[in-house]
């Protein structure tokens, strides 16, 4: 009993308030029994150690025109530390997506070192050499205590693959951020306003696709009288919601990236199989006909972004959100510039399979030994709830007008898989019935963007983005019609990443990129059946038989 007293006094008296001592003591014991359940609450407050990139999206839209925020102490941060008794603490912040090469070095780095924060965000190769290297916490009972009947509903409505992703020897080793696949469905977005003075039709064939990117080129759209618009964007990543060349591709059948069943039942990597070659072909045609951006090749999104933003590009396929980024910029720029989203289309102009690459790729582990590994679960349950549960206040935490994508300021970001489209089938309803005082949460939020638009206001005019996605011609209306047509081809490999997809993934999508770059740019298409050699020595073949071993396993 003396010892137990002598401890609780020195716990109490060296707490350096980053919540190593935080069960020890009197005072520790109270924070513990305050903590239980998915929103107890940690009195005294905890501290945990993170890293985290910062977004352009977030450092210009959200923290540009918040004055009082800031991305260590905003409303989520403040939320966190109110309601949880959280404070997070980064240990550094790169600037750039949490795909983009320097981020992803730096948690690299990190890693090797193995001075690791608290919570640690990676993604799934990363998640599988922590798991093997023993480093992190097995969150198997805690997510099954601590987690709120919401939140495992949320992460579930994809069904198992987020958690297989995560699960080794049958341990959940992170907490996976659950993306929505269908939300990655690419649609083409091209500006109508060059379509009606060209005397242009909306595409319903590739053919049609490949007309209009040629008269975007060559028949001065923009009016000035120079040959300076290009017919498509693309940038030298090839592939994502932005600017991506996904679906591009698939109106060809060709669907890179993902793993595809072929006609006996076998997994096949969509990147080496022949379809891929006319896809390449078409890009290096168009590339030679002046109709890409002869500079594409060393362009990121952000910098073909400024082309699109200047008025110099009129097509581009991506994924909903894009009339947001990066096509307000432009409308910005010149409000006579009208952008609509239409759905790919194939050659024959039969439907189209909407390729949808397995949507979990971020996850939240728990450096082992750490304190309260179960903090990161409550951090999840409060943004679940605060925008979408009984107690939301979606208007203020997720989209409100003066900065649409405050949300991105949370270290979490957890999402309902279909909330977007059934917002849209929403607001759709209402507009047949005019029944708007019975919106809610999100729906409300957005009807409030729509009649501000609407309104003709200079504020409404900001809103442009969000009318072009649950407008009446929004842009979930037409994944709404994927959804309805049963046209999702989704990726068939959903598991953790194999032993050689660690060792060898990051080789082989760099060669790959550099292929498919080189042959748009002029490349005898020869090369890809050299890459397809390379790739599979290199390491295609083992991954594909791995990949074929656990698919196999999950039909017994």
């Amino acid at each position: 009993m003396l010892m137990a007293a002598l401890a609780a006094c020195d716990g109490n008296e060296n707490n350096d308030g980053n919540g190593s001592n935080a069960a020890s003591g009197p005072s520790g014991g109270a924070a513990a029994e305050a903590a239980a359940g998915p929103y107890g609450k940690y009195d005294p407050p905890i501290e945990i150690t993170t890293v985290r990139n910062l977004s352009d999206i977030v450092e210009n839209n959200v923290l540009g025109v918040l004055k009082d925020e800031k991305f260590e102490d905003n409303r989520w941060t403040r939320l966190y530390f109110d309601q949880l008794g959280i404070k997070i603490k980064y240990n550094w912040v790169v600037k750039g997506n949490d795909t983009s090469d320097p981020y992803l070095q730096k948690v690299n780095v990190m890693l090797a070192s193995g001075d690791l924060p608290d919570v640690i965000p990676v993604n799934a190769t990363q998640l599988k050499q922590l798991a093997d290297s023993g480093q992190i916490e097995d969150m198997t009972d805690l997510y099954e205590t601590y987690a709120s009947p919401h939140l495992k509903e949320v992460l579930s409505e994809e069904g198992s693959g987020p958690f297989d992703s995560a699960t080794f020897d049958g341990k959940l080793m992170a907490i996976p951020q659950t993306g929505s696949s269908i939300e990655q469905a690419q649609l083409i977005w091209i500006r109508t306003d060059w379509l009606d003075k060209l005397g242009l039709q909306p595409p319903k064939t590739m053919d049609d696709v490949l007309a209009i990117s040629k008269a975007f080129s060559e028949r001065d759209p923009d009016g000035n009288k120079k040959k300076d618009t290009f017919g498509l964007a693309i940038t030298k990543e090839l592939f994502g919601g932005s600017m991506g060349l996904e679906g591009f591709m698939a109106g060809y059948r060709a669907f890179p990236n993902i793993w595809l069943e072929d006609s006996a039942g076998k997994l096949a990597y969509g990147s080496v199989q022949p379809e891929m070659k006319k896809a390449l072909q078409a890009l290096q045609s168009m590339y030679k006909n002046g109709e890409l951006d002869e500079e594409f090749g060393v362009k990121e999104g952000t910098k073909v972004s400024e082309v699109i933003s200047n008025g110099k590009i009129g097509m581009e396929y991506g994924q909903q959100w894009n009339s947001i980024w990066p096509l307000q910029l432009n409308k910005n720029n010149d409000p006579n510039a009208q952008w609509r989203a239409f759905p790919i289309v194939s050659e024959s102009g039969s439907p189209v399979k909407v390729p949808l690459k397995f949507s979990t790729t971020k996850f939240f582990a728990v450096r082992i030994g750490a304190a309260h590994p179960e903090a990161i679960i409550k951090l999840f349950n409060m943004h679940v709830e605060k925008n979408w549960g009984e107690t939301q206040e979606n208007e203020y935490y997720y989209a409100p007008p003066d900065a649409e994508s405050v949300w991105q300021l949370s270290l979490v970001q957890p999402a309902p898989t279909k909330k977007n489209l059934e917002l849209f089938r929403t607001l759709d309803e209402v507009r047949r019935t005019g029944d708007k005082p019975k919106l809610t949460g999100e729906a409300k939020a957005i009807q409030q963007k729509l009649d501000a638009y609407a309104s003709g206001s200079k504020e409404g005019f900001a809103l442009w983005g969000w009318e072009r996605i649950y407008g009446p011609e929004g842009a979930e209306g037409i994944v709404d019609q994927y959804d309805k047509n049963n046209a999702f081809l989704f990726d068939k490999f959903e598991g953790a990443p194999t032993s050689t997809m660690v060792e060898r993934q990051t080789t082989l999508e760099k060669m790959q990129n550099e292929v498919f770059v080189r042959i748009i740019l002029g490349a005898p298409i020869g090369e890809f059946d050299k890459f397809v050699q390379d790739w599979n020595k290199l390491g295609g073949t083992l991954i594909t038989n791995e990949v074929n071993n656990y698919y196999a396993s999950m039909k017994k």
